[in-house]
């Protein structure tokens, strides 16, 4: 591994993804590598983009929303409009996220709950069948 490119290979180990997973996110047009015949290298600016893109998916992030982000570096602000967006969509994702996390805990105390009663049932029924006996 060189300090200015990595392998394909070197990329997959340091960031745990697949070949596959480069080459879609190649094709996608969120990653540019050098290719250098049927070589591609990744360069710094490569790996920089691939962890906001890992970032951007483990929080939730479409592709699309992360390709949108990753354009805006290039405005010519010192990135003020890409963070500003990027801030306000984490927001929103925030929000959305903790919408979820409501849902489920709601969702598991219900399901607790007629577990609960299903138990009691079962114990009842069990109950007179041995009583019957």
């Amino acid at each position: 591994m060189t300090e200015k490119t990595m392998t394909i290979r070197e990329m997959c180990e340091a960031y745990d993804v697949t070949p596959r997973t480069l080459r879609f996110y190649e094709a996608k047009e969120l990653l540019f590598p050098i290719r250098d015949g049927q070589k591609r290298l990744f360069t710094k600016r490569d790996r920089a983009r691939l962890k906001l893109i890992l970032r951007g998916k483990r929080f939730g992030f479409s592709l699309e929303e992360i390709r949108q982000l990753l354009d805006l570096y290039h405005v010519g602000d010192q990135q003020v409009t890409q963070l500003t967006k990027t801030y306000e969509v984490g927001r929103e994702r925030l929000a959305d996220m903790e919408r979820q996390r409501e849902e489920l805990t709601e969702a598991i105390e219900d399901l607790k709950d007629q577990l609960a009663w299903g138990e009691k049932m079962i114990a009842s029924m069990r109950a007179k069948q041995e009583a019957a006996e």
